[in-house]
């Protein structure tokens, strides 16, 4: 049996949910698949699973259809939010059972089943049964089942979120350890999981990929709305005219943000900066609305149309702000990053 990562090849289409997606996984990588609810993330796993049935595209590995395949014999392994471990097995059980699914030997069951219950670091719970598990527990033993049967790929839908946050974070560590030199795709709203466990990343919208590249090109440089605020940044895209990118904002008013950018005037760019480099100016150059206000940690994040705006409680107290309120704003030009818009 070749136990080498494999590369993913998928095109998803199914017309129904309005998905037609298209994405490459290379061997031994990590890609995490994000986006807003409903835009097709789930589907696209399903797809490639083999559990929800397409209209032509195909599902490669390492250059060979398994599209026509059962699902049994895909080799590509889901992990979803529950564990779904057998009730009646005990922890060691349920590993011994995902190791047999392939009809190796028994010395090899042993092997694979041991293997992960060294891993995921189970010895003392083998013999328990799912329902003496908390929580974190039982998903660390779904990875170890889910690994056990030596998938080619391993897909991943949201597998922290019935997690409470103390669990999450210990489970996070154990699950990039396992993913290192393995091919995955992970489902997530968090941006800690693309950041902790991926290299790769593609935003979905409205069942189509709206942008694409590594993690690190995804998180600093968005080319979309949903990627800036899901890396919790700004996003404006407008013209450069020497001192200000001229971009526009709630109700359509013009953003003037200041930036330092080397490019002749006239050219299309972005700009990205953190909420922090907003500040209150009562003569700065961008006049906004409040349409809202989030509790964020210490501060209060402040939503202004297409800006965000974190403040201290003491300046919103003092300023009185509240929805509804219009605002004149400065951005720090030191922090904002410019880039060409692309086609």
């Amino acid at each position: 049996m070749n136990d080498q990562p494999s590369a993913l090849d998928l095109h998803a289409v199914v017309p129904e949910r309005g998905v037609d997606v298209a994405l490459t996984v290379p061997a031994g990588r990590t890609l995490a698949l994000v986006g807003p609810n409903g835009a097709g993330k789930s589907t696209v796993l399903a797809a490639a699973a083999g559990t929800v049935r397409t209209t032509g595209g195909h599902v490669r590995l390492e250059g060979t259809d398994v599209g026509g395949d059962p699902v049994h014999a895909r080799r590509i392994v889901t992990l979803k939010q529950d564990p779904l471990l057998f009730p009646h097995l005990s922890v060691a059980q349920n590993i011994r059972f995902a190791a047999a699914a392939g009809g190796v030997s028994r010395a090899e069951i042993r092997e694979r089943t041991d293997e992960q219950i060294t891993a995921l670091e189970l010895g003392a719970l083998a013999r328990r049964l799912p329902g003496e598990l908390s929580g974190g527990q039982a998903q660390r033993v779904a990875i170890a089942r889910a690994l056990a049967a030596r998938p080619a790929v391993l897909l991943l839908d949201e597998p922290f979120a019935a997690l409470d946050v103390q669990a999450a974070p210990a489970l996070r560590e154990v699950l990039r350890r396992a993913l290192v030199g393995r091919t995955a795709v992970i489902v997530t709203h968090e941006v800690l999981d693309v950041v902790t466990l991926a290299q790769h990343a593609v935003v979905l919208e409205q069942g189509r990929v709206a942008e694409q590249g590594s993690v690190e090109q995804v998180l600093s440089r968005p080319a979309t709305r949903f990627a800036a605020r899901f890396a919790g940044l700004n996003l404006v895209e407008g013209c450069w005219d020497g001192e200000y990118v001229r971009g526009t904002g709630h109700r359509r008013d013009e953003l003037r943000i200041p930036a330092r950018y080397g490019r002749r005037a006239g050219t299309r760019v972005r700009t990205v900066f953190p909420p922090s480099a907003v500040r209150l100016a009562p003569d700065g150059p961008i006049t906004v609305e409040v349409t809202s206000l989030v509790p964020q940690g210490a501060l209060v994040r402040v939503h202004c149309g297409e800006l965000l705006a974190e403040l201290s409680a003491a300046q919103l107290a003092a300023q009185g702000i509240a929805p509804g309120q219009e605002l004149r704003l400065d951005v720090a030009a030191s922090e904002v990053t410019v880039y060409p818009a692309g086609p």
